[in-house]
């Protein structure tokens, strides 16, 4: 008889998070949510706690948090409402949570996520930031805790599911020559260069294919959400850059591929809905049902792949360039695409200004060796500052 596996979601009212518990509802027998938490949407988490009753609520917000706790007395529940960055890692590191989702977006999602690998978890990744901003002290953390890493990411999952069973980090061992990622192109694919600087927030979030928040809308848009998935990948399977190829794959039919010595390329195809990758990891190394309906090959006729074009997305550029420096390159261009993505959907700049924030960033920025979590949290608060003078002269 299988145990029930209780599941921590960080972040659960955000489109990882809902599609985690929808796979929790499907599997009432495998999966229970025992903690739930978000910045401050009080409304959704309210409706989570009445459908799945977690034992622990957290929002980050603390005013958030007050009017959640009064909103499960009214009603009754049970659940306990906490609040704050230490209520995240409380609830990540418990001794009765088996797995955690880490599926806050940013880099407020670090220190949770350090605290579920601390611990041994079951971790489930789908924070990009934990990986680009601090891969190696992650890793090893992950390694030294005895704690099992499961990627979210459509792209890596399907690496990880194209990867040998035995694959233990070598690739050269494993006979890989090549870790090919797929991208979507977002909505500007094919868009005139020169109209890019008139692009509009809402124009940047409507993706062709996926259903995603803003921020990571945008980043789809600009193609730094592949360019973080090529450091990411770096860290999960201990690829260099020059072995990591984006390829661009309009359809998001193949959700990426692994290339063999003997000249094999073996992919990972489905519809794109993020329950698939979400059930493999939850349910591994089982396969269990996800609610996604078959892939009709009839209806996709046809695969299209076109090489990326620097120019027309330069933060793709930027993202192997930190990654090829290292050090604390990879935490300021994260940072500074935060800030960059932020200032652009509040109206404060452009769309095509947003790379051009991130490399000024990069290059005023001294290169420096991260080895401590507290070295990426001032590295980021540094990043964002020089982010921020760079927009107040901008404007």
């Amino acid at each position: 008889m299988k145990t029930v596996r209780q599941i921590t979601i960080l972040g659960s009212t955000g489109s990882i998070g809902e599609s985690t518990l929808d796979v929790i509802a499907r599997h009432p027998d495998r999966f229970q949510a025992f903690a739930l938490t978000a910045n401050n949407n009080v409304e959704k988490m309210l409706a989570q706690c009445r459908q799945f009753q977690p034992r622990y609520a957290v929002m980050l917000n603390e005013q958030s948090a007050e009017q959640l706790g009064q909103a499960v007395h009214s009603a009754g529940l049970s659940t306990e409402v906490l609040s704050g960055i230490e209520s995240l890692e409380t609830v990540a590191s418990l001794p009765e949570v088996d797995a955690v989702m880490a599926a806050i977006v940013g880099a407020a999602g670090i220190r949770p996520t350090f605290a579920a690998a601390r611990t041994g978890k079951l971790v489930l990744l789908a924070n990009k930031e934990t990986l680009v901003m601090a891969g190696r002290i992650f890793m090893d953390m992950v390694k030294q805790n005895n704690a099992t890493l499961l990627p979210i990411d459509s792209e890596h999952n399907a690496i990880y599911q194209s990867l040998p069973h035995c694959f233990d980090g070598n690739l050269t061992a494993a006979g890989v020559s090549r870790i090919l990622l797929t991208a979507s192109g977002g909505p500007f694919r094919c868009a005139p260069i020169a109209s890019l600087d008139a692009v509009t927030p809402e124009q940047a979030c409507a993706h062709p294919n996926w259903d995603m928040g803003q921020k990571i809308s945008v980043d789809s848009a600009t193609m730094m959400n592949k360019g973080l998935e090529v450091i990411e990948a770096h860290w999960l399977f201990n690829a260099a850059p020059e072995n990591i190829q984006v390829v661009i794959h309009p359809q998001s039919v193949i959700h990426s591929m692994v290339a063999y010595a003997d000249g094999s390329v073996i992919a990972q195809l489905g519809n794109p809905d993020m329950r698939t990758p979400i059930a493999h990891a939850m349910g591994y190394p089982d396969r269990i049902d996800s609610g996604v309906s078959a892939l009709d090959m009839f209806k996709v006729a046809h695969l299209d792949f076109e090489e990326p074009d620097f120019e027309r997305f330069p933060c793709l550029r930027l993202a192997y360039q930190a990654l090829t420096a290292g050090g604390n390159m990879p935490a300021v261009l994260n940072a500074a695409n935060e800030v960059a993505v932020e200032s652009f959907l509040n109206k404060a700049m452009s769309f095509t200004a947003i790379p051009r924030m991130i490399e000024h960033v990069m290059e005023v920025t001294q290169p420096e060796e991260i080895t401590t979590l507290e070295d990426v949290l001032r590295t980021d608060a540094l990043a964002r500052n020089k982010a921020r003078q760079w927009l107040s002269n901008f404007q």
